[in-house]
């Protein structure tokens, strides 16, 4: 079955040029113009993505990527924010709220695509399935859960893979630049900042047991995961 993309934004021939690029790549991208469309056409049956403009009429991009957060079944669909706003604070609010990816209109069509592949890479499953488990934290791959000292935590697509790519290389220091490469992919357009938003997201998700402290910064070097802290 083809990969379903749920495409919102309120211009018409910004939603037919997406459509177009998507199909050419075998994609099945569906169209919503508003706010409300956006949430009826979130139902079943899931998209596999969102593509999402900031500034939609009836709400905002941001409103649905916080209600989608609050839906167990929507939490986890990748977002990718497609917008004029191109200022760093909204690049910044828009990965906080819980975007994956964000592409400031104008983008190439060959951008939009390199992207939405590795987006899809990182939210399919993992091929290692073993679990593994660092101080009370353990990662389930194959059923995608995480559990801290017998608490479930819940985590999005991409700071599972960020986490689980930790604890697969742990006492590591890695640069903002070597994690892009190995949880992203090589190739994909994404700003060291990101990496910064997304281990800030992960920390706060482990807060609850204790477990942040085990994603440590190393001053001028990067990231490393480590049990001694």
């Amino acid at each position: 079955m083809a990969t379903r993309i749920l495409v919102v934004d309120d211009e018409a021939p910004i939603r037919e040029m997406i459509c177009f690029v998507l199909e050419q790549q075998g994609y099945h991208p569906v169209e919503a113009e508003s706010y409300n469309q956006a949430l009826t056409l979130l139902c079943e049956p899931l998209p596999d993505l969102v593509l999402l403009d900031w500034m939609l009429p009836g709400g905002s991009g941001i409103q649905l990527i916080k209600q989608m957060k609050r839906e167990a079944l929507l939490r986890d669909i990748p977002v990718m924010m497609l917008t004029a706003r191109g200022e760093e604070e909204d690049r910044v609010r828009g990965l906080d709220v819980g975007a994956d990816d964000y592409i400031t209109k104008p983008f190439s069509p060959k951008e939009l695509v390199a992207r939405i592949k590795a987006m899809m890479r990182r939210a399919s499953p993992m091929k290692v399935e073993e679990v593994i488990t660092i101080n009370g934290l353990s990662l389930d791959p194959s059923s995608h859960r995480i559990i801290a000292d017998e608490l479930v935590l819940d985590l999005g697509p991409t700071e599972f893979k960020l986490l689980h790519f930790f604890m697969t290389h742990p006492e590591r220091v890695y640069s903002r630049e070597q994690l892009l490469n190995h949880v992203w992919g090589t190739n994909v357009y994404v700003e060291d900042r990101t990496v910064d938003v997304h281990i800030r997201r992960l920390r706060k998700a482990l807060e609850c047991s204790g477990h942040d402290k085990m994603v440590q910064t190393v001053r001028g070097t990067g990231y490393r995961f480590s049990s001694r802290y």
